[in-house]
């Protein structure tokens, strides 16, 4: 993995934030977590650099500007157009799923209550050649 790597994640719930940090740390120690609480922290964020994320991890069920809003709101601005953002979300109906696609996600993880499994779909997602990844009907999703 790039040694220089900013990864933002942004979520309401400090525990989620917390097990986020602890997985990167276990997977790569020279990776960055920017958190935000919210959508209108992580808007804020990347209209202000630096530092300016290779990754956005986005949580979907949030208080407020809620992580499909947010994303909307990404993808309007010609700056943010192409970011690559992974909705990590408890929600994996299909509804969900297709309105992040059709809003622009690069990638689905729905998030799993077993720290292994969480910690293998977020390896999983920093493996991935975002510059060169191509969302396809059979690759949107993570499948544990």
């Amino acid at each position: 993995m790039n040694n220089e790597l900013t990864i933002f994640y942004t979520d309401d719930d400090q525990e989620d934030i917390d097990f986020f940090r602890e997985i990167i740390d276990i997977i790569d120690t020279n990776v960055k977590v920017v958190t935000q609480r919210n959508g209108e922290e992580l808007l804020h964020a990347l209209d202000n650099p630096p530092p300016t994320p290779y990754l956005v991890f986005l949580d979907i069920n949030m208080p407020g500007m809620n992580g499909l809003e947010t994303l909307r709101r990404m993808r309007e601005s010609e700056k943010h157009k192409d970011l690559p953002v992974v909705m990590f979300s408890t929600s994996s109906d299909d509804i969900t799923i297709q309105q992040s696609k059709d809003l622009g996600a690069s990638f689905y993880v729905p998030k799993s209550g077993a720290f292994d499994k969480l910690k293998k779909s977020i390896e999983h997602t920093l493996k991935i050649n975002w510059d060169k990844f191509s969302v396809e009907a059979n690759n949107f999703v993570y499948f544990s």
